[in-house]
């Protein structure tokens, strides 16, 4: 630098240790000796280290903003020039400043300052071999990107464009960079920080294009470099088009930048800071399209691109799948809708690629497809492509994910001359009923992938003109008979909850895909009507349908499910259920029957929940302009209503709608927009003293968590953790199971709480009536300090299905264990069920796992490779286990239950135990 060479206005140059080396700057140099680990104190230590980046890493902002923050990246750049301190713990050091540039330096000035010493430690490595030049170019790189200090004006910059420039080309750069050993590493590695450079700042190396052309073809890293040309290429050519000017030789090969000379910013201040994308998504406009189309090369300019985009494309069977899927996309992006540049320059690609195996490599031909259509792709391509879609599809073997992207392709399978309009979904035309048969939706199938099948067979009825003809198969009959199939599974009094919810996802799939299709729409509202009929308890699932739908499905489903409800006796044990779904559904056709209901079920209201549910039916009533007969039934509620509560909102809601007309009680009825000013202390006193007598929700002060499992005791208990954020006093906990299958929960009541002092631990008695996991709906009620009442809600409390687990009595003595346990095996067949399994082990083995999730359980032991376990389930099942022949990867399981639902659970949790270690 200048600096070394000419004195400065105030004598010569310093000539420092630190200096002596050519390009160190010296603002540097005096930050390094001016630093902390030249005081008084010394450098820190290992350990000292460890420490602070262990407490950065568990909170960067929060270390940062403490006292050690400010210095923590000066610091770091400090040692990395310590003797002391090995070449693994530095590289340790530059991995903390590529993950986390923009914490340790947030502005460009310290970006600045600390790439400039990034390259000053670089350039002052010794020639020989070292592990720190690589992390070095690529932190340089990080922190100038990062810190959006890259550009014209920056100094570190000026020096590293050149620099990685001069290494990705093989060049020497006269400085002795490295062993000759390093130079392939290095080049790689420089050419992977240009492309991230061009990423962040597009139109960066446009005025090498030519220069990078010509290192294609010598001996060098054909990956890096293939991808680097084509960002730059696209880039270039998308700046270009914008600017509507042509391309003006950058193909052409020309001089590169030398070290500390000036670099060409034209291109990328053309095209400002915004970048480009970088995953194979295409512009679902036309404007980039035309955009490009702007673009008229001259033919010598067209005969350059098309040489350079064969050049990239010959070599491209060296790459990676991924690298190839990138740059496959990356010219089929710079290439679209450009003139004089015929898409034919893939087609042997095409050739090798039609039958590859790889999905990143299917994707980026989808994505060519999508682009060129048939200008690129035969009528026979597209046939072909299709049936190989539609057969992997089907591999038994196939991966759930490697399923959802064929799947996925299918269903948005860009064809040549889509008949319907841009973006209406539809099955692809060449896609029969012969292959859509092979991917029909079971009930076996995972339910993504049965869903992702749904949707297909959805777009199969739109387009199927066979349905009133009743000959041969028909879609419809299949889908008619597929969604029956999961209604009764969601029917199963006990099954998992997951069942349910996978009949509504199909439900509502349907709907959204034949909305206009009354064959299927009718059959599915009846069968929807009589799953509620058969179990009330799914009434949330028909109420957040009905949120979804359009009015194709939901005004019929709202009748048949406002006549299914009120054709019920009042005194129904899904009381709650229905008053959920008449808040939902009822309106002011037949208010005859939904009152007559009402009045009914009032007598059964004996708790306030059910009050309140109620009460939400009247005001929904209210909403829908129904008057006669509602009046009366609020008057008669506002006398017999057990709760206070409940009567003063039924008394309140008579008065309204005695004296208020139509429009004026919506707006009674809905929200408040504002809350009214305070024109007198009278009102405030008032106000103050309402608020003092009214249960408030607030925020929740408390946290509640499940402590250890209890494995004792006639039935399941929950330990529960309470810990507050203030003084509680008069807490109440209340819990609500969700579903039925638990019996009511009784309350928690904890006197006092306050914040640092423990809490022993709540015991909750659990009651299922079947042994299942579920969620336990809390709220809480308490009073603070200020001697206000408050309620709020906490987040639910899971129920695991190991949480059930209990043990059975022992056998009397050591020698009729064996027996007690073969009697308990022996006694679940023939009504129950059994099954095997494979159980992860990984690497902590089968006698420490058995120790730590199974030893109440264990009635026979033989460790350590043999073990039978036997489980109580409440209220009455029992789970049995042998584990025997264990392997070095897993053990073998057999289990009977003489419950068959317990089957799925009991194989989700033996899986799952190598997980949680």
């Amino acid at each position: 630098m200048s600096s070394r060479h000419a004195p400065g206005a105030g004598g010569p140059a310093p000539r420092g240790p630190l200096v002596a080396r050519s390009g160190v700057a010296p603002e540097t140099s005096r930050l390094y000796l001016g630093g902390r680990g030249c005081g008084t104190m010394g450098p820190p230590s290992r350990e000292t280290w460890a420490q602070r980046l262990g407490a950065f890493r568990a909170s960067p902002s929060a270390f940062m903003a403490g006292p050690e923050g400010e210095d923590l990246g000066r610091d770091l750049l400090i040692e990395l020039r310590s003797e002391k301190l090995s070449e693994q713990t530095k590289v340790s050091l530059l991995a903390l400043s590529l993950e986390y540039p923009a914490q340790l330096w947030p502005d460009a000035a310290a970006a600045e300052a600390a790439a400039t010493s990034l390259l000053d430690t670089l350039v002052l490595l010794p020639p020989r071999p070292s592990a720190l030049r690589r992390p070095l170019l690529l932190a340089a790189t990080t922190v100038l990107a990062a810190g959006d200090a890259l550009g014209p004006t920056s100094g570190a910059s000026r020096r590293l464009l050149p620099l990685l420039l001069g290494l990705a080309s093989g060049r020497d750069l006269g400085r002795g960079f490295g062993p000759a050993s390093e130079q392939r590493p290095l080049q790689a590695t420089a050419c992977e920080c240009l492309r991230e450079l061009e990423s962040c700042k597009p139109g960066l190396l446009g005025d090498c294009l030519g220069l990078l052309r010509r290192l294609l073809g010598q001996e060098g890293p054909v990956q890096p470099l293939s991808l680097l040309l084509a960002l730059a290429l696209r880039n270039a050519l998308v700046i270009r088009a914008k600017a509507k000017a042509g391309l003006q030789g950058l193909l052409v090969a020309g001089d590169a930048p030398t070290p500390g000379g000036p670099w060409n910013w034209a291109l990328a201040e053309e095209g400002g800071a915004h970048p480009q994308p970088q995953a194979p998504s295409w512009p679902a406009a036309e404007d980039e399209e035309c955009g490009l189309a702007v673009l008229e090369p001259s033919p010598e300019e067209a005969r350059e691109l098309r040489a350079a985009v064969a050049q990239l494309l010959d070599s491209s069977y060296l790459l990676t799948p991924v690298a190839q899927a990138q740059l496959l996309w990356l010219l089929g992006w710079a290439l679209r809708g450009l003139r004089g540049q015929p898409p034919v320059l893939f087609k042997p690609q095409l050739v090798r690629l039609l039958g590859t195996a790889q999905l990143a490599l299917l994707h980026a031909v989808l994505a060519l497809k999508a682009a060129f259509g048939e200008a690129l792709f035969t009528a026979q391509d597209e046939a072909l492509l299709l049936r190989r879609l539609t057969l992997a599809a089907q591999h038994p073997a196939l991966p759930l994910p490697a399923h959802l992207f064929y799947l996925h392709c299918l269903l948005s399978f860009p064809e040549n001359c889509p008949l319907g309009p841009a973006g209406e979904e539809a099955a692809p035309l060449l896609l029969g009923p012969r292959l859509g048969r092979s991917l029909l939706p079971s009930l076996l199938h995972d339910p993504m992938a049965l869903l992702a099948r749904l949707h297909l067979l959805c777009l199969l009825c739109a387009e199927d003109e066979e349905e009133e003809k009743g000959q041969g198969w028909s879609p419809q009959r299949y889908l008619g008979e597929l969604l029956a199939g999961l209604r009764q599974r969601a029917d199963l009094d006990g099954g998992p909850r997951a069942l349910a919810a996978l009949c509504f996802q199909a439900s509502y799939l349907v709907v959204r895909c034949l909305a206009t299709q009354p064959l299927v729409l009718t059959p599915l509202t009846h069968g929807l009507a009589e799953l509620y009929r058969a179990r009330p308890a799914l009434a949330p699932h028909f109420v957040d349908l009905l949120d979804r739908v359009g009015p194709e499905l939901g005004e019929p489903l709202r009748a048949v499910l406002r006549q299914e409800v009120v054709s019920r006796a009042g005194r129904d044990e899904a009381l709650r259920w229905h008053l959920k779904i008449l808040a939902k559904v009822a309106d002011g056709n037949a208010p005859s029957a939904t009152l007559g209901f009402l009045r009914a079920a009032a007598a059964h209201c004996t708790d306030w929940g059910l009050q309140q549910a109620l009460l939400r039916v009247c005001r929904t009533l209210m909403r829908a302009g129904v008057r006669e007969g509602l009046a009366d039934l609020l008057q008669a509620l506002a006398r017999q209503l057990d709760d206070p509560d409940g009567r003063d909102h039924a008394r309140l809601y008579y008065i309204l709608l005695a004296h208020l007309a139509g429009p004026k009680l919506g707006v009674a009825l809905g929200p408040s927009l504002a809350a009214p000013a305070l024109t007198s202390s009278l009102v405030a006193e008032n106000q103050g003293f309402a608020a003092v007598l009214m249960v408030q929700e607030a925020p929740a002060p408390i946290r509640l968590s499940v402590g250890p499992r209890r494995a004792a005791g006639p039935g399941p208990v929950l330990q529960l953790q309470v810990e507050v954020l203030e003084p509680v006093f008069s807490l109440e906990l209340r819990f609500r199971v969700q579903g039925q299958l638990y019996a009511p929960l009784d309350a928690v009541h904890v006197p006092c709480l306050r914040p640092g002092r423990p809490c022993s631990p709540l015991l909750l008695p659990l009651q299922p009536r079947l042994p299942a996991p579920t969620q336990l709906s809390v709220r809480a009620l308490y009073a603070t300090p200020a001697g206000l009442t408050c309620h709020a809600h906490l987040p639910p409390v899971p129920v695991n299905f190991e949480d059930l687990f209990l043990p059975f009595p022992q056998a009397p003595d050591d020698g009729d264990k064996q027996g007690f346990f073969e009697e308990l095996w022996d006694s679940c067949l023939p009504k129950g069920a059994e099954s095997r399994l494979w159980c992860p082990l990984g690497p902590q083995g089968l006698e420490a796992l058995v120790s730590r999730h199974l030893e109440p359980f264990v009635v026979v032991a033989q460790p350590p490779t043999s073990y039978h376990v036997a489980i109580r389930l409440p209220p009455d099942s029992r789970l049995l286990l042998r584990l025997e022949a264990a392997q070095a990867g897993g053990v073998p399981v057999a289990l009977r239950t003489d419950h068959w639902a317990v089957l799925p659970l009991a194989g989700d949790y033996l899986r799952g135990l190598s997980a949680t270690g």
